[in-house]
């Protein structure tokens, strides 16, 4: 009796087998048809672009505790400036490096050093100890071209994830950008295109596949992309970077003054910058600046705009020097006792004092 029914229950199995195997063949695949326009420009764009990005990897000693220390890493991204090798990428990816490794494929990655930072822009370039052939520079585009609304890719590495593409609009122009407690990037550009972690000194690319921005930071309380991604415009790094390759840093805009602790000009309740001392020679001492008198409190020329636009703060004021540029002249609004005035002052570099 158990053999029969051991029997009939494998004969069962078989035939459920057999039934089952014949409705799991593979489906027919639908024809397709061609990409829409939008979809091939875009699939154009990123294999266009793509072997221009570079995925950075570096390690910089690190104390662990008061004897010991380690060797910490860190990722982000860069991209291809000239067929010299150079890679342009943020600051803060490379900073404080012991090695650097930039990878353009699936092959081997490059050793690289770094050759000039510019903390205050928080760019830097590296260059690569070998070339290999076929080395592909990104266009360049204008980042004063910008509209608001226009679409925008982001190619990068975040979360180690090589070669991402994500896309969106501009959606800001113009936003501030801090870099260092008294510092900032003017000019900045807003979007929505999804930045993360590792994404940072890698392109954003306008639709014709030419450099516009650099991506450098995220607004997120978690760290993670919300939508409101910041970028340093193009016309600024094609600024920065020449310089960062000729001489290993960049020239500081200044008129020739040691301004007020800005934390303690924002406690006081002051809007603008307020001079505590001007270095004599400078075209600050030649266009009669005057600075705060600690003894009377007569707090001398306040700075409260550069050509027009609003000074805040002293970090408003650095971005607006660098917007006017090194040897340009800026138009200063002053208020002195209550009377507004205006003083044509030239920008020099801060490091060569002319």
């Amino acid at each position: 009796m158990i053999r029969h029914r051991i029997a009939a229950l494998g004969t069962a199995l078989f035939t459920s087998l057999a039934a089952h195997s014949q409705t799991a063949e593979p489906r027919t695949i639908a024809p397709r048809g061609p990409l829409l326009p939008a979809e091939t420009s875009v699939v154009r764009l990123f294999e266009t672009a793509a072997p221009s990005v570079a995925y950075i990897t570096t390690e910089r000693i690190e104390q662990t505790s008061f004897f010991g220390v380690g060797v910490a890493k860190n990722a982000g991204s860069g991209f291809i400036w000239d067929a010299q090798g150079h890679v342009v990428t943020n600051y803060h990816v490379v900073e404080g490096a012991r090695d650097v490794k930039v990878q353009l494929d699936a092959a081997k990655p490059y050793m690289a050093r770094v050759i000039g930072v510019a903390p205050d822009y928080d760019l830097a370039v590296v260059k690569l100890s070998e070339i290999p052939p076929g080395l592909r520079p990104l266009p360049l585009g204008s980042s004063a071209e910008l509209r608001i609304g226009q679409s925008v890719y982001a190619i990068g590495n975040p979360y180690g994830l090589t070669r991402t593409l994500t896309s969106g609009l501009v959606s800001a122009l113009d936003r501030h950008l801090p870099t260092t407690e008294v510092r900032e990037i003017g000019g900045a550009i807003q979007t929505d295109a999804a930045i993360n972690p590792g994404n940072s000194g890698g392109p954003l690319l306008d639709s014709a596949g030419r450099l516009v921005g650099v991506t450098t930071a995220i607004r997120s309380p978690s760290g993670g992309s919300t939508g409101v991604g910041l970028a340093i415009p193009a016309d600024l790094v094609n600024r920065i970077v020449p310089q960062l390759i000729a001489h290993g840093r960049a020239q500081q805009p200044t008129i020739g003054i040691v301004p007020v602790d800005p934390d303690r000009v924002a406690r006081a309740g002051i809007t603008g910058v307020v001079i505590a001392q001007v270095l004599a020679g400078t075209p600050a001492a030649q266009a009669g600046l005057k600075p705060y008198d600690r003894r009377s409190g007569d707090l001398g020329d306040v700075i409260v705009a550069v050509n027009s636009r609003p000074i805040e703060s002293l970090p408003t004021l650095g971005a607006e020097l660098d917007r006017v540029g090194v040897g340009q002249v800026a138009e200063l609004t002053v208020i002195r006792a209550g009377e507004e005035r205006r003083v044509k002052v030239k920008v020099i570099d801060a490091r060569r004092g002319r």
